[in-house]
């Protein structure tokens, strides 16, 4: 692929942040009830690292399906 025809849109951007925190938000509150404490402190701490790392799965997921989702629009559209 000599030339890139697939491109980074900026509301992409925007469409990731809502996305990613709402994400974020709904697994911090499912999480809270599984963290072994009784420390609401601690409580909420675990449950924001683990939905931390869990939404950048789901980040990284996103943009992958996002590029690959573009790319087979770009060749279907060649054919």
């Amino acid at each position: 692929m000599a030339e890139s025809e697939v491109t980074v849109k900026k509301t992409d951007f925007l469409v990731d942040i809502l996305l990613c925190g709402g994400f974020f938000a709904f697994l911090f509150t499912i999480l809270r009830s599984h963290v072994p404490s009784n420390d609401p402190n601690m409580i909420n701490l675990w449950s924001a690292g683990t939905a931390a790392c869990m939404t950048g799965v789901f980040w990284l997921a996103s943009w992958m399906f996002r590029t690959v989702f573009r790319y087979q629009k770009v060749l279907k559209n060649r054919d």
